[in-house]
């Protein structure tokens, strides 16, 4: 036998100690991460044991139970269900544990990640009453479960003390000689770090949180844990830190323009990527960038960070050229059109700018064209020559969406510069057959085109460098990691910068004077200018990277451009600029079960939300509550519904008004006497270790999971009202009257601080509950310091205002009459084909190609819009890489609505025969 294995491999840890604890013989090679051993596996799969007869086991667990029983140690049934608990439940969550510490650097976290597994394992040794997992001998399963553990429990803080069953079962098991020399020749001494290589080269992992369901849409706060123990300790240092009171500190609403870094803050620098302004943005694109951003810089600024949050509309390119044809205007013309339409909506949504800006400006026309200058002058900048399809007529190279013709492989009459829609394969203009300039119909020639390139070969040894620390210090997603590894993993090649069209900023140079920088690389250069169209000021923040931390927010289809181009460009640049410390890089958000598409009317754009009679708080509620921080979620108006009426109406909601009302009804709107009892010191611990991982997790932009712990001290309120009925108190004596006040006083303060924790999330929820607590402006700057410091705000005597409800319920009718709405009745494209709500456009019936045999104008006008939206659409998902089945499912939706546009037109709907082939 043949045992292959690898340095830094966990479950190579699992065999090895196997090995010796059987006893077996075996040959043992190591290998690299990446060798094959498996031959008809397409993939690697270490470890992997070679049996005599020729065979290949390689799954870790199967070689440590065949090693076993070959020394003649059976596997029992409960073994065997440790085993598969081992690989089901406790490698997903170490696998995220392994990920978190070895790549994050966040070692403090591993405790709440392996929380569960832990606390199964304890009461199931608890319960056993025997040295073993299966009785009073080692079993595999020992073996398995040590070395799985083994890495995490010997190299880090995680105290077990609490587990004493665990811990004394895993020392017995880490004493050994056989687990000792295993993990010495797989972690080579380096604890945790021995991995590294390893974990960098494994996908990341899925959230714990959102494992068992797709789409992600479940809790933060349905996951409900048990009880939270509380010690005597942390009683009394509840009951202390309550009783310190208010602190004097800067107010977090309040600021002074132009905002520049200061000596002794953390200075935040924060971006948000920059929504392309040919569109109105949907839910998606909300939640992905500007919300996610807004609610950040809203926390970093109670926390008294040194915050500047700039964005804006991003301008120039090929599509605003095509939707200023669309809509018989310039692209000046399209671009303040729609700058303007997007600042709207971003205002309604409350999204708090320090300065919302666009590209098309005089200070980004000098400052891509410095940096451009500048990559020249360091020789990072190539020329190549590039075939070209030219229109004569037009005077001017045709980009890919100013160009169709025939598919060169399925002959479909209709094809893009870039792409089929029918077949779709990817095309360059230049092979297409029959080509037309879609501007003047005439038919293009091919000419030879130079064109510059960013040589990010060149620059990839500079980028390994910078993103290896920037990776490793800084707060990047997951994804975000992924992605940026991915692009490195099979090296980086030149990539063009310059475009020939008119709608741009023009390239300097004047061997190329009649070109235009291309979007990917002036659109990130758009931060520079708008920060510098704020201040004058703007490279204190932008070329100081020993004292700014840089943010950038974004959908994952933009990670590359950011981690990657962009910092090439700067590094390039070598002008000592900030470069991202922070890449924060959401999945995609989903509508119902399918997707966002304004052409088909489907889904919620920005401009229609407040047309629903729903409040934005709402809004940011639910897009925050499934924003899809791990993997994609949905939108789903049902479920919005769901959590409005049992999370903001019936706990939190229900909580705060009751709060206020009993100190209206039952004491004269003046908070009474607190005599603090141990029931009342276990809430304030309780409501204090939320505070905690609430901070802790937005800290790190957790903002969809720190969203748990607000509802949590609602829901921890709501049950300490409950079992202490204050309505029924205030009728007794005077022993119950002082509870009932006690209750009612606690309740209250912990209403405000609620208020405080909302402000990120629902501004004005925020303001209307401390406006109708009347609570001190200082309460804001005070609760967040530190690691949260929850203090009595309103104390005895305090008057508070006017209490009322903060929510409404929303009902089935409402929700059904807004799906409805939003399903795809409103699209041009459905009002013109006849087709249903929210489905693939259906065929055209006999009887309806025969009414249609003349030509429609107006029918056909719609259909054009349709078309051109549509194809638009596929083109992004191409772009993105999207699934297969849901570009599929896009392009047949194309299909047919061509097909009635050609029936409308008078057209035959099938694509023309295909002529003899020139030779």
């Amino acid at each position: 036998m043949k045992l292959f294995v690898s340095e830094g491999n966990p479950h190579c840890l699992k065999v090895l100690a196997a090995l010796q604890v059987s006893g077996v013989q075996c040959d043992v090679q190591y290998v690299n991460h990446d060798e094959r051993v498996v031959p008809f596996l397409s993939r690697p799969a270490l470890p992997a044991l070679l049996l005599p007869s020729g065979l290949h086991l390689f799954s870790s667990n199967a070689i440590c139970r065949y090693l076993f029983e070959v020394s003649g140690q059976d596997c029992s049934e409960l073994c065997g269900q440790w085993l598969e608990w081992e690989a089901t439940d406790l490698q997903p969550v170490l696998l995220q544990a392994l990920h978190t510490a070895v790549l994050q650097g966040k070692g403090s976290e591993v405790s709440q990640v392996l929380k569960g597994s832990l606390n199964h394992l304890e009461q199931s040794l608890s319960k056993g009453n025997t040295p073993y997992l299966t009785g009073d001998a080692v079993s595999v399963a020992d073996v398995v479960l040590w070395a799985a553990l083994y890495p995490v429990l010997s190299d880090s803080s995680l105290a077990l003390d609490e587990r004493k069953c665990v811990k004394t079962w895993f020392d017995r098991g880490a004493a050994t000689q056989s687990l000792q020399s295993a993990a010495q020749k797989v972690l080579q001494g380096k604890g945790l770090q021995g991995m590294k290589n390893y974990m960098q080269r494994q996908p990341a992992p899925q959230s714990s949180q959102c494992r068992d369901t797709q789409p992600c849409n479940s809790s933060p706060a349905e996951g409900e844990e048990s009880e939270r123990l509380v010690s005597e300790e942390e009683m009394a240092a509840a009951a202390l830190t309550w009783s310190t009171g208010l602190s004097d500190g800067p107010s977090a609403t309040n600021r002074q323009h132009p905002i520049l870094p200061k000596e002794g803050k953390r200075n935040l620098l924060v971006t948000s990527a920059l929504p392309y302004v040919n569109n109105v943005p949907h839910l998606g694109n909300i939640i992905g960038c500007v919300l996610s951003t807004d609610v950040f810089c809203r926390y970093g600024r109670l926390r008294d960070w040194n915050v500047l949050f700039v964005c804006g509309t991003d301008e120039y390119g090929t599509a605003t050229e095509n939707k200023a044809r669309e809509e018989g205007l310039t692209p000046q013309e399209i671009c303040d059109k729609y700058h303007a339409i997007h600042a709207s909506i971003y205002k309604w949504f409350q999204i708090d700018f320090d300065y919302f800006g666009r590209t098309t400006t005089v200070k980004q026309k000098e400052i891509a064209q410095n940096i451009f200058w500048r990559l020249h002058e360091h020789g990072f900048l190539v020329e190549d020559t590039v075939e070209q399809l030219r229109c004569e007529n037009c005077q001017r190279f045709l980009a890919d969406r100013f160009v169709e013709g025939i598919c060169p492989r399925c002959n479909y009459p209709e094809a893009r510069g870039d792409q089929c829609d029918k077949c779709g394969h990817l095309i360059n203009a230049v092979e297409l057959r029959e080509p037309q300039c879609k501007v003047c119909r005439q038919t293009p020639v091919i000419r030879s085109s130079k064109h510059l390139f960013l040589d990010l070969p060149k620059l990839e040894s500079q980028l390994e460098l910078w993103l290896n620390k920037s990776t490793s210090t800084g707060d990047w997603t997951a994804n975000a990691k992924q992605i940026t590894r991915s692009w490195l993993r099979d090296g980086l090649k030149p990539r063009c910068i310059t475009r020939d069209l008119q709608w741009g900023i023009p390239v300097p140079h004047p061997d190329f004077k009649e070109k235009v920088f291309y979007v990917w690389f002036d659109a990130p250069i758009g931060y520079l200018s708008i920060t510098a169209n704020y201040t004058d000021k703007w490279e204190k923040w932008w070329k100081n990277p020993d004292q700014v931390e840089l943010y950038n927010f974004m959908a994952k289809d933009n990670v590359p451009f950011h981690s990657v181009v962009f910092p090439c460009s700067l590094l390039g640049a070598q002008d000592n600029y900030t470069l991202v410390s922070h890449l924060v890089a959401t999945e995609y958000l989903n509508y119902e079960d399918t997707k966002f598409s304004k052409s088909r009317g489907v889904g919620v754009f920005g401009d229609m939300a407040k047309d629903t009679g729903i409040p934005s708080d709402v809004w940011r509620f639910y897009l925050l509550y499934v924003r899809p921080e791990g993997q994609d979620s949905a939108f789903s108006w049902t479920d919005m519904a769901t959590k409005n009426n049992s999370e903001l109406l019936n706990n939190l909601g229900n909580f705060i008004n009751r709060a206020g009302m009993f100190v209206t009804k039952f004491f004269d709107g003046c908070v009474p006497a607190m005599d603090l009892q141990q029931e009342d010191k276990k809430l304030l611990a309780l409501v204090g270790w939320e505070l905690q991982r609430y901070i802790q997790l937005m800290d790190k932009v957790k903002i969809r999971d720190a969203l748990k712990h607000i509802l949590n001290i609602s829901r921890h309120g709501n049950q300490y009202i409950q079992v202490n009925e204050p309505w029924k108190k205030i009728k007794g004596g005077d022993t119950e009257r002082q509870r009932a006040g006690t209750v009612t006083g606690v309740s209250v303060n912990i209403a405000c601080l609620l208020s405080v924790m909302l402000f990120p999330y629902m501004p004005t929820v925020s303001q209307t509950i401390r406006d109708q607590l009347n609570a001190p402006e200082s309460c804001m700057s005070t609760m967040l310091q530190g690691t949260g410091t929850f203090v009595c705000t309103l104390c005895t005597g305090h008057r508070i205002g006017a209490v009322s409800p903060l929510f409404q319920k929303l009902e089935v009718d409402q929700i059904e009459a807004l799906k409805k709405r939003f399903g795809g009745q409103q699209s041009t494209a459905q009002k013109a084909a006849g087709t249903q709500p929210a489905t693939v456009p259906a065929p055209v019936a006999p009887a309806e190609v025969a009414a249609v045999n003349g030509v429609d104008p107006e029918k056909a006008k719609q259909l054009t819009q349709a078309v051109a939206e549509q194809g638009e659409k596929v083109r992004t998902l191409k772009a993105q890489k999207a699934e297969k089945a849901v570009v599929t499912a896009e392009v047949a939706i194309l299909l047919d609505l061509k097909k009635q546009l050609a029936l409308a037109e008078g057209k035959s709907p099938e694509p023309a025969p295909q002529k003899g082939k020139k030779k």
